[in-house]
């Protein structure tokens, strides 16, 4: 080998080792940062007219395995739906109250019937009188206090789901700017691995809300799809359409067309079933909610205000009213109507005759809701009939979430039974999804950065270089030797 050569191939040597010391140290510095992926220098021996010239870099790979992180992303999607869902539910659960809670809606029918017993007992006592319609109220607001948390929760969703659409949008926006610099950029074989972290960390931000699907192509391009198979990404980005709702009220819905659903181009999509392209993340769990989680809740719901007011203006309870007119439960003031059950938990009031409040009086509660004028202070048989209406076990009229026959309070107890039974099976999907997810994220983290590798390897490449550098020096040397003995 000639000096020139040696020179030549030493410093190729010093050239790939500060490369390689270049991305280790990069390497090093990113271990936590999201989205990077560990980078290897890659080199090859260098050949100049058949005769070997050093070594020569022929790139900068990224070491990502795609399979687990195309699993990785399905599992975010899908902690990120069963979180929602999960949180929805524990917040029913203590929006209807637990049975040992004070303010439970159990707590408040018990209290109701205890003092309608208290009441019967002494029923000249006005003080017992007014207990009674403080328990009333208190069931009455009980169960309006519910309807709005519910509601509340479907406003909260829909909010939501506005700023993921528009997350979504910016998102693909930028990740069809990042495919078209990669493809200039390959092209001119300039290294492009930030910018295939960048885009690794925009794809990871989509896939939290709508579970994908990645697909490569040529030119370091790439096309995403949802698992349901329309395209978010090839070539040029989707747009999703959505309009909020500013106040949602209990019988609006996407069916009736009073709730925005999703357009993608333009074209309208599912947001529930098997055919729906945001089935399984964030997004697909803030529209469960709004469309039929809190739906199923505010049906329940309902259905025991109902079962209520049912029970209460039964003929022949009250001696002193009249057929068809409201009995001690009205909606808003007039009889229900059982076409307009929707929502009525949010409506219920007390019949205006019997509260001191709206102008009545309480001895209605004792003598009659049409009585004119009070009747024997001694007379509870109509308060013992009000006690016995809340405990007889009655058919439900509304058997879409419940069948058979219940006692009121059995009614309410089911209620908040069928909420915890809920939640809990909620947050045990929820709990199998984020150990799911922390299974393959530790398998990830195994695969990637590993820092006492890289310092070791570090140790490797400073060998290698300083072999190279003794190289250099031992050329010099040479030839500072030949220039001597040439003088």
């Amino acid at each position: 080998m000639s000096i020139t050569s040696a020179l030549s191939s030493a410093l190729t040597g010093l050239s790939a080792t500060s490369r390689q010391a270049e991305i280790l140290s990069s390497n090093v510095a990113n271990a936590t940062t999201p989205g990077y992926a560990r980078r290897e220098v890659g080199l090859r021996a260098a050949v100049l007219a058949g005769t070997g010239q050093g070594v020569a870099v022929t790139g900068i790979t990224r070491d990502v395995d795609r399979q687990l992180l195309g699993e990785r992303r399905l599992a975010e999607a899908s902690e990120g739906d069963r979180d929602v869902r999960a949180a929805f539910l524990s917040r029913v659960e203590q929006a209807f109250g637990t049975p040992d809670s004070a303010g439970s809606l159990s707590a408040r029918v018990a209290n109701l019937d205890q003092s309608l017993l208290q009441a019967a007992s002494r029923p000249e006592s006005e003080a017992r009188l007014a207990t009674i319609a403080s328990n009333i109220g208190s069931l009455i607001n009980g169960l309006a206090s519910a309807t709005d948390d519910i509601q509340d929760a479907r406003m909260s969703a829909d909010r939501q789901i506005a700023d993921q659409i528009g997350t979504l949008n910016g998102t693909l926006a930028q990740l069809e700017k990042l495919n078209d610099s990669l493809l200039s950029f390959t092209g001119l074989g300039r290294d492009v691995s930030a910018l295939l972290d960048e885009r690794q960390r925009l794809v990871d931000t989509i896939s939290t809300i709508v579970p994908i699907r990645e697909v490569q192509g040529d030119m370091n391009q790439i096309a995403l799809y949802t698992t349901g198979g329309v395209t978010l990404l090839d070539s040029k980005a989707a747009v999703f359409g959505f309009t909020p709702t500013r106040l949602i009220t209990p019988e609006m819905t996407q069916g009736s067309g009073g709730l925005s659903g999703i357009t993608i181009n333009g074209r309208p999509y599912d947001t529930s079933g098997t055919t729906s392209p945001v089935l399984g993340g964030t997004l697909g769990g803030l529209f469960a909610v709004r469309d039929e989680l809190a739906v199923s809740a505010q049906g329940k719901l309902d259905a025991v205000a109902r079962d209520l007011v049912e029970r209460y203006s039964a003929p022949g309870l009250d001696p002193t009213l009249v057929p068809g007119a409201p009995g001690l439960f009205t909606d808003r003031g007039l009889a229900f109507l059982p076409a307009d059950e929707t929502g009525l938990a949010g409506r219920l009031t007390m019949n205006a005759a019997a509260d001191p409040a709206q102008g009545g009086a309480l001895f209605r509660l004792r003598d009659g809701l049409g009585a004119v004028t009070s009747g024997p202070p001694g007379n509870g048989t109509l308060l013992t009939a009000l006690q016995g209406a809340l405990t007889a076990t009655n058919p439900l009229s509304s058997t879409a979430f419940f069948a058979g026959s219940r006692s009121f309070a059995g009614l309410t107890r089911d209620l908040l039974s069928d909420a915890s039974t809920l939640r809990l099976s909620a947050q045990s999907e929820q709990s199998f999804a984020a150990g799911r997810l922390t299974a393959l994220s530790d398998i990830e983290a195994q695969n990637g950065i590993d820092t006492d590798q890289e310092m070791q390897q570090l140790l490797v490449i400073e060998k290698n270089y300083s072999a190279n550098a003794k190289v250099i020096q031992t050329v010099s040397d040479m030839i500072n030797t030949l220039l001597r003995i040439g003088s």
